[in-house]
């Protein structure tokens, strides 16, 4: 084997590490953006965001925008209990 053909073998694993890399990192972008915005479904778009790596990124556009999305949050109960409410007297 040539210096060439040796050179050949490391540019290509290298490609193809790189490759991988940025497919791993493309795939773990839907939950990490979910983690950081405490998104209440946050697992399961970090498994939609790998499912999706699968099966060559054809819904991971989908998985993104529901990292983005917020869900709307109820209100606690301490602030319902909040209000007054009439005591019964005896």
């Amino acid at each position: 084997m040539s210096f060439l053909d040796i050179f050949a073998g490391i540019v290509l694993l290298i490609a193809l590490a790189s490759m991988l890399a940025v497919v791993a990192l493309l795939a773990m972008a839907p939950g990490h953006v979910a983690r950081k915005r405490h998104h209440p479904w946050a697992e399961a778009v970090s498994v939609a965001g790998w499912v999706t790596a699968l099966f060559g990124f054809v819904f991971w556009p989908l998985a993104f925008i529901w990292a983005y999305v917020d869900v709307p949050r109820r209100a606690p109960a301490a602030e319902a209990d909040a209000a007054p409410q009439r005591e019964a007297t005896p």
